[in-house]
């Protein structure tokens, strides 16, 4: 990589080989990964979620990862937060950072920047979501359409994860939402000198990729890891239990299912998500991007 390059970034569906290509790239220019996955952040969840191995882990500095509790429902206004604070650290100064993952909203956060939200505090956040599993996504949507007429226009009645969010903001800080989103941050690095990658492998390589990912992940101890997550007891509306493969393999671990059909499943949330990465990653980003 050219010394002038401010950052690079590398993004992509799951099981594309995004984590090898960055220690790579970071090696080769003295730089430092960053986690741009969204599910990558929690600890417990460290196989299930393919998280660099400790090979990787030596060979080149890795941040971001596993730093949040499954208990907490992180946000990309939270990563971003997380990106500028690393990205302020001393001993960093002058490396390269190699953002790395299959999260599209972080990279156009990290790049376009992101509005500026207002801090809701937890029990605000889960009285809402409390409302939305007892009364439904359409009960509430006329209470959006009393706080916030103009989210309400936008937003589809059956839209719950979107009318709650809408209500919290108004709740927390007394304006609309759309009061808030007019407000961006700028991005974090110098797009002039970004070093841009996307991995889009054939399908057929990547369904095979996911197969055999998943039963290395089994040897590798992902029950253990879910039988540790539940235990924790959390909502089951936590991003961290809703990460691909939890509910399959919890399924198994409860004794519901066989672990022959908690990997079937498994492999075919994973090809979804894959095809929903790669449907989003064709269609965002612009030509500035090198497609592999």
């Amino acid at each position: 990589m050219m010394s002038d390059i401010s950052a690079i970034l590398i993004a992509g569906p799951t099981a594309s080989g995004k984590s090898g290509l960055g220690v790579e790239l970071a090696l080769s220019c003295g730089g430092y990964v960053v986690n741009t996955d969204s599910m990558q952040v929690y600890d417990v969840l460290n196989v299930l979620t393919a998280r660099p191995d400790a090979g990787a882990l030596a060979a080149v500095d890795h941040h971001l990862y596993g730093h949040v509790r499954p208990s907490a429902d992180y946000s990309t206004g939270r990563w971003m937060a997380d990106v500028q604070a690393l990205m302020a650290r001393p001993e960093l100064a002058g490396r390269t950072p190699v953002f790395v993952g299959g999260t599209g909203l972080y990279f156009r956060a990290l790049t376009g920047g992101i509005s500026q939200m207002p801090d809701v505090p937890d029990a605000v956040r889960r009285r809402w979501r409390e409302r939305l599993s007892d009364e439904g996504a359409e009960a509430l949507h006329p209470l959006l359409s009393d706080a916030d007429p103009q989210a309400a226009q936008r937003i589809k009645p059956q839209d719950g994860q979107r009318i709650v969010r809408a209500l919290e903001i108004f709740e927390a800080s007394g304006k609309p939402i759309s009061h808030w989103q007019g407000i961006h941050t700028k991005p974090l690095i110098d797009l002039d000198r970004v070093e841009r990658i996307l991995l889009l492998p054939d399908r057929a390589l990547l369904s095979q990729r996911i197969v055999t990912r998943l039963a290395q992940m089994v040897d590798k101890g992902a029950l253990d890891e879910v039988r540790a997550l539940l235990a924790l007891d959390l909502d089951a509306a936590l991003p961290a239990m809703k990460a691909i493969g939890v509910p399959e393999f919890a399924a198994h671990v409860r004794g519901e299912t066989s672990l022959e059909t908690a990997l079937e499943l498994a492999a075919i949330s994973t090809r979804q998500y894959a095809k929903r990465q790669s449907t989003w990653f064709r269609n965002q980003p612009g030509p500035e991007w090198s497609r592999q």
